[in-house]
């Protein structure tokens, strides 16, 4: 298949950042995506319905002339976010879902819950206003292998959410694992995840043969070809509406990423739905991606489809070394390396 035309897609995961870095990034996430739930974890965090609006109308105005894309905000939980909170927040038009970072489990979360008790209040709330619950799946405990605190926090923290609440929607996000993807696929219909294309396209070895590769490194970390990234691939691309589009894009400073304690992050907005269909043609599923990409993920949010159209045709192209990032510079995923499918302007 040379060409495509699906449902214009969503990001159901993407961090934009804030001020001039915001600025930076935001029209490419907007040329490829109708809407996306964008991460609430700036400094300070998106903690309130007030935060959340304030975020929402700082996105709007820094979008290009003429541009439809629609933000959807998510409030920041905390140990003491309460019900009202989430009231407020329900209240809002503008705020769409609630995350829960485990306190220090990935960038700007030290904010974050420590003991997931002390947000029951609030996950009762949510579960009464249909509120999705967004997951950073991973636990904190130092004790727990790094490649083994996704599989843990489903074993010792999801599973309790799931079963204490079982009428709350929620979305276990930037899944890594095969435990993650056999687990979603097994759970009630009100759990789903979402899935990367860093996560579909490449695997720890990408990051760790033949020299650390700071830009490959991100939080859930990248985990082994066999049976983990397979699992991931096999996920997205079984019709499965469980699983959904998510990039958590995430920009980062080039000389920060590469620095004597490089952040986690994987920039891939430039090309997010290109870097999809790639992933989706590599393993001959290219027919699928519009479920994934452009069904799934607002059917599971209640929301309407996407009306408008786009076209991905089988072309390559070598994705540029950087890019502009508050003047300085951001590396995206695949940097300087063939994508295989381009979109086309409308």
């Amino acid at each position: 298949m040379k060409s495509i035309c699906i449902i214009k897609p969503d990001d159901w995961h993407l961090h934009l950042r804030s001020g001039e870095a915001m600025r930076s990034v935001v029209g490419m996430s907007a040329a490829q995506m109708g809407r996306a739930i964008v991460m609430p974890n700036l400094t300070p965090p998106v903690k309130s319905a007030v935060q959340a609006r304030a975020y929402h109308d700082e996105i709007v105005r820094a979008l290009p002339e003429g541009s439809v894309f629609k933000p959807l905000m998510v409030l920041y939980l905390t140990d003491n976010t309460s019900a009202l909170d989430i009231q407020e927040a329900v209240e809002a038009s503008e705020v769409y879902a609630a995350k829960l970072y485990p306190a220090g489990a990935t960038t700007n979360s030290e904010s974050g819950v420590t003991d997931v008790s002390h947000i029951y209040p609030a996950l009762e709330a949510m579960q009464k206003a249909g509120m999705p619950l967004l997951l950073h799946g991973e636990v904190t405990d130092p004790e727990v292998d790094v490649f083994d605190r996704e599989a843990v926090f489903i074993d010792t923290t999801l599973s309790q959410i799931v079963k204490d609440f079982p009428g709350l929607k929620i979305v276990l996000e930037h899944i890594t694992t095969k435990d993650a993807a056999d687990y979603v696929a097994s759970a009630p219909k009100n759990v789903a995840a979402t899935i990367t294309p860093h996560h579909l396209l490449v695997n720890r070895n990408h990051m760790l043969v033949g020299g650390i590769k700071p830009h490959y490194y991100c939080l859930p970390i990248l985990k082994r070809k066999q049976p983990h990234q397979n699992a991931l691939l096999a996920a997205a691309t079984s019709a499965d509406p469980k699983f959904f589009l998510g990039t958590d894009s995430a920009p980062h400073d080039k000389h920060a990423k590469e620095s004597a304690c490089g952040c986690a992050g994987i920039f891939s907005a430039h090309a997010a739905i290109e870097l999809y269909a790639m992933a989706f043609d590599g393993v001959g599923a290219i027919e699928r991606l519009e479920g994934f990409a452009s069904k799934f993920g607002p059917d599971f949010y209640g929301l309407s489809r996407n009306s408008e159209i786009i076209t991905l045709e089988k072309q390559s192209w070598t994705v540029p070394e950087s890019y502009d990032f508050a003047g300085s510079e951001v590396q995206p995923f695949f940097s300087g390396d063939e994508i295989t499918w381009r979109m086309q302007p409308c």
